[in-house]
C-alpha cells in the first residue's frame, strides 16, 4: 500500500463535500510531477485530504477506489485522474504550522515542494500525521 497526500481548495471541494457524494473524480490535476504520482496510486491506497489556500491543514482520509484513467474535465486527453472515496474524517485537523514545527515530517514532500496539489507520504509520514490528529 502507499500513501498521499492530495490538496483541494475546501471552497472548491471539501472534505465534507466528498463525504456528500461518496465518490469523487480527483480532477483538474494539471502539473507534470503530480500527474506522476497520481499514475502510480493503486486501488486501496489511502491519502491525507488537506485543505488547501482556506484553512490549510489535514482533515481527512480517502481511499483510492479507482486508479488512473481520462480526467473528465480535459479535451485535450493529455491529463488523467482517479476515484477518491472517504475513509474516515481526522479527529481533529492537522495545521501546515503544526506539520512544519514537527522534525518527525521534516523530508516530506509536501513541506519540501509546498505547490505541488499531490506528493507521496511514506507510512511513518502517513501515521504520524494520524496521531497529530489524535493530540
Amino acid at each position: 500500500m502507499n500513501y498521499w497526500l492530495m490538496k483541494s481548495e475546501p471552497d472548491v471541494f471539501s472534505y465534507d463535500d466528498l463525504v456528500e457524494k461518496g465518490k469523487a473524480e480527483w480532477d483538474g490535476v494539471r502539473n507534470y510531477a503530480a500527474q506522476g504520482h497520481m499514475r502510480a496510486m493503486r486501488k486501496g491506497d489511502l491519502s491525507i485530504f488537506y485543505h488547501s489556500n482556506i484553512g490549510v491543514e489535514a482533515v481527512g482520509i480517502m481511499e483510492i477506489v479507482e486508479e488512473a484513467a481520462p480526467d473528465s474535465t480535459d479535451d485535450t486527453g493529455k491529463w488523467i485522474a482517479v476515484h477518491v472515496a472517504p475513509h474516515r474524517k481526522l479527529a481533529k485537523p492537522v495545521t501546515l504550522k503544526a506539520m512544519k514545527a514537527d522534525s518527525a515530517l521534516a523530508d516530506m514532500a509536501m513541506l519540501r515542494q509546498p505547490r505541488l496539489s499531490v506528493s507521496p507520504l511514506t507510512k511513518a509520514q502517513f501515521d504520524h500525521i494520524l496521531a497529530m490528529s489524535k493530540a
